[in-house]
């Protein structure tokens, strides 16, 4: 047998395990939507039962993919603002439902009844451990911390009913990995939601929620289970920023060491990594059908990467919901009260490494150095809370920067940690300034309600800070503000709402113009970022939830 005939079987041994495979992997793509599909059918056919318990298999299944949804981040508030407005949504239907049977005469009681519209089963995927007051410890705590009330309205609605399936086994999916950790996350996730959707078979949702960003996820909800994907990104997995941060600046930073920044052939192959990376990114992402990007930056670079849902106008724009009611009645200024604001800076955000708190220590400790004036007369405070181990771990290490690197006292900072959402009022009442330091900071929820209270704020000069949320100039083509918003004007020029800064130097300067400025001037700008905050508000988010369920949600009944 000569060396030809040698090389000819090779490759045909590899065209015929290349086929083989492709045929295997279409095979259980195939057995898995068919087998999904059967019991979707079956759970529709079954419209008709009358008790609660046959109900849950006669339902329309809406999942979220959450799994730390017992945490008090901006991303929770959101999903359950959603299942709020859900909930809602479910009640005034059936209400209308009946009242248009109400007024047929031509069916009898028995064939009204017979018609039952379908029961709405709202399931969360959550690593959190069960137990027998699970739902509602979790419910009061929703209500505590984002004044949501979901305990009464779960009760009392017979058409609408809200389950957990615990992950609590495979939380470890969830778990930072060492190296390629984009690449080694997505598959872990893909993981979870593997055995979240095969919890039950017959529980197999008719539409897959995510609001966490899991876009790889979308390839076990979609391609394998059929699912209609629903998706609110608040923030891309890997954007051309990143990109362009590891091939232009080449600074490191949390998730980019040091030695790869000195490297330039570390950097190249980061670069080629990051690239294929946002191919499969955008394909995944792209498997959604509806796209909800909370800022004007996200919905950028969403569409960007997720190429196809761009191209099928799936994308939009839907800014979350921040307590800006609640919020907006902390009157107080420093100007006119009789308890006036303290010279205290608020951070508000969890302890995650992104958020960059130790610029926040820098910034302070470059104001006492540039102006030592300042210091022991301004306090920064950082309010957060900590998702685990790895954030009381940061936590520790920020706690010991401030006191054995720059030696400060509580008269210098303050660390307060899992409060409720009671001491977050407090603290936005007695403050005179808010700092957010996020590095392309998707949106910044925090920022709004610092706004609403009346705080001046200084962000980061990048994300959805800079595009949507602070105008610290004044720019002639800027639309953010010359737009109506529930019958309150705005002033048809862009005027100055708060602060941007990038730079440690940047943030201390601002800090001390804010320090010596007019208090006129200063409150015409704490009363122009309370105005610009309505923006932002439960109402509007609502609204528009509201307006992407009735286009969206009742056909598939």
């Amino acid at each position: 047998m000569n060396v030809a005939m040698v090389q000819w079987l090779f490759w045909q041994c590899c065209l015929g395990l290349l086929i083989a495979f492709v045929l295997s992997v279409l095979s259980f793509v195939f057995a898995c939507r068919f087998r999904a599909h059967g019991r979707r059918r079956a759970r529709r056919c079954c419209g008709g039962q009358k008790s609660k318990e046959q109900s849950r298999h006669s339902s329309l299944i809406v999942a979220f993919f959450h799994p730390y949804c017992s945490s008090g981040g901006g991303g929770e508030r959101v999903l359950w603002k959603i299942v709020q407005v859900l909930l809602l949504h479910e009640r005034r239907r059936h209400e209308q439902e009946r009242q248009e049977q109400e007024a047929t005469t031509s069916k009898t009681t028995a064939e009204q009844k017979n018609e039952m519209p379908m029961l709405l089963n709202v399931i969360i995927y959550t690593v959190d451990p069960p137990s027998p007051t699970y739902k509602e410890d979790l419910l009061k705590h929703v209500k505590e911390r984002f004044a949501i009330d979901l305990t009464t309205s779960t009760k009392q609605n017979e058409h609408f009913l809200l389950n957990f399936v615990h992950l609590d086994e495979y939380r470890h999916f969830l778990l930072p990995a060492g190296r390629l950790s984009l690449l080694v996350e997505s598959i872990r996730s893909m993981q979870l939601a593997w055995k979240a959707l095969t919890y039950s078979w017959d529980l197999i949702p008719d539409i897959f929620v995510d609001t966490t960003g899991y876009a790889f996820t979308y390839v076990v909800a979609n391609a394998l289970m059929g699912c209609r994907v629903w998706a609110y990104v608040h923030y891309p997995t890997i954007s051309t920023d990143m990109l362009q941060m590891v091939w232009q600046r080449r600074r490191s930073a949390y998730n980019h060491a040091a030695y790869i920044a000195q490297s330039k052939l570390a950097t190249f192959v980061k670069l080629v990594y990051y690239c294929l990376f946002a191919v499969l990114y955008g394909i995944a992402g792209s498997m959604a059908q509806v796209v909800l990007a909370n800022s004007t930056w996200t919905y950028n670079h969403i569409c960007s990467l997720w190429k196809m849902a761009a191209w099928l106008s799936r994308i939009q724009t839907v800014y979350p919901p921040c307590q800006v009611s609640e919020v907006l009645q902390i009157k107080q200024t420093s100007a006119t009260a009789s308890s006036p604001r303290q010279n205290v800076v608020l951070s508000i955000g969890q302890f995650r490494p992104e958020k960059d708190h130790v610029l926040q220590i820098e910034t302070m400790a470059r104001l006492y150095e540039l102006y030592p004036q300042w210091k022991g007369k301004i306090k920064l405070v950082l309010l957060g809370s900590c998702r685990g181990e790895s954030d009381e771990e940061r936590l520790k290490y920020l706690q010991n920067l401030a006191k054995d690197k720059y030696q400060w006292t509580d008269n210098e900072i303050e660390f307060v940690v899992n409060q409720p959402y009671s001491v977050v009022q407090q603290w936005l009442s007695k403050s005179s300034m808010g700092i957010h330091t996020m590095w392309n900071e998707h949106f910044g929820i925090g920022i709004v309600e610092m706004m609403a209270a009346g705080l001046v704020v200084i962000a980061h000069n990048s994300g959805g800070p800079k595009s949507d949320i602070i105008v610290a100039d004044y720019p002639s083509d800027d639309k953010r503000m010359t737009h109506d918003v529930d019958d309150i004007p705005f002033h048809p020029r862009p005027q100055r709402t708060g602060f941007l800064a990038s730079t440690a130097d940047e943030y201390a300067e601002s800090i001390h113009q804010i320090l010596t400025m007019d208090p006129e001037q200063e409150e015409q700008i704490r009363e122009r970022a309370r105005m610009s905050s309505l923006r932002f508000s439960d109402n509007v988010f609502a609204k528009n939830i509201e307006r992407v369920l009735t286009y969206h949600l009742d056909p598939e009944r």
